[in-house]
């Protein structure tokens, strides 16, 4: 053996131990059983990202989401559509905070992950890794819903032009076992200026057009077919989530009436009537109960 053979041996053997002991340079597929959801971890130093499976899953069910029916009813419809093979739209859910948009996603993959659905959660800065995660899960059976949660973006990110592009901007189409579902407190998911309204400019039929700046900013949540929007609970609906939860934390009746005033004045010291604060009262006033 020629000594550059003996070097090429060597290190080839080398490379072989290097190669044993850095990270994978590719994402690796999950253990699909072990859960139904999912998240998205980036690493750092170029090692692979991955999907961590969720080990405790939220409980919520479609029934604990109260007086926001006709966005559980939209979304449950548009879910089960995907679940079953169906044309189904990518969703946006909008609105004020507090008042079930989160709550609503989670519940979705409870109530169909049976049929198969799975949750896989991205950050907003990992966005970029999407075309990653589609071809992740391309090839499999399930059928796997990307949930961003409280979205929004401020003017230049990266993660704005990922999505867009993943929503419906690629040249590859968008994998059929795959939908995105997305929260967020803004409409048009980026900050609104006054000085926006100073780009509309009148066309000669008289119609009112928007400019560049304000198309840039629409642009995105127009990609998102079905938009569901939330607004502030009125206070007899607040009190109906505080009766539901004090009712599932095994409150009698009478308990549960004369936790009405407390539960007003619990909204009115947080500024808001929203069912995240009906529910948190729901846990402080049935943990400080006297034990039966």
């Amino acid at each position: 053996m020629t000594p550059l053979e003996q070097f090429l041996l060597r290190a080839e053997a080398l490379l072989a131990r290097v190669e044993a002991v850095l990270p994978p340079t590719h994402p690796r597929e999950p253990d699909w059983k072990r859960s139904t959801a999912f998240r998205w971890r980036r690493r750092a130093a170029g090692g692979a990202s991955y999907l961590q499976p969720v080990m405790h899953v939220a409980p919520i069910a479609l029934a604990d989401l109260q007086h926001v029916d006709a966005q559980k009813r939209q979304i449950a419809q548009n879910t089960r559509q995907f679940v079953q093979g169906r044309p189904a739209n990518n969703v946006l859910l909008t609105g004020a905070r507090g008042t079930g948009k989160s709550s609503l996603i989670k519940a979705c993959l409870n109530e169909f992950a049976a049929d198969g659905l799975r949750l896989i959660e991205v950050d907003k800065a990992d966005l970029a890794d999407l075309p990653d995660i589609v071809e992740l899960v391309a090839g499999r059976p399930e059928r796997f819903l990307i949930y961003c949660d409280d979205l929004s973006f401020e003017e230049g990110e990266s993660g704005y032009k990922a999505l867009k592009v993943a929503l419906d901007g690629s040249i590859a189409a968008q994998s059929d076992n795959v939908i995105i579902y997305a929260t967020s407190n803004r409409r048009h998911l980026m900050p609104e200026k006054m000085s926006d309204n100073a780009s509309y400019r009148h066309a000669e039929d008289g119609d009112l057009h928007p400019g560049e700046t304000v198309e840039e900013k629409i642009s995105l949540s127009e990609r998102f077919g079905l938009w569901l929007s939330f607004y502030p609970f009125k206070q007899d609906d607040y009190l109906g989530i505080v009766a539901h939860w004090l009712a599932s934390f095994g409150c009698s009746g009478e308990q549960i009436e004369a936790a009405r005033a407390e539960a007003l004045r619990w909204a009115l010291a947080r500024g808001s009537r929203s069912g995240r604060v009906a529910w948190q009262f729901a846990r402080d006033y049935a943990g400080k109960l006297p034990s039966p």
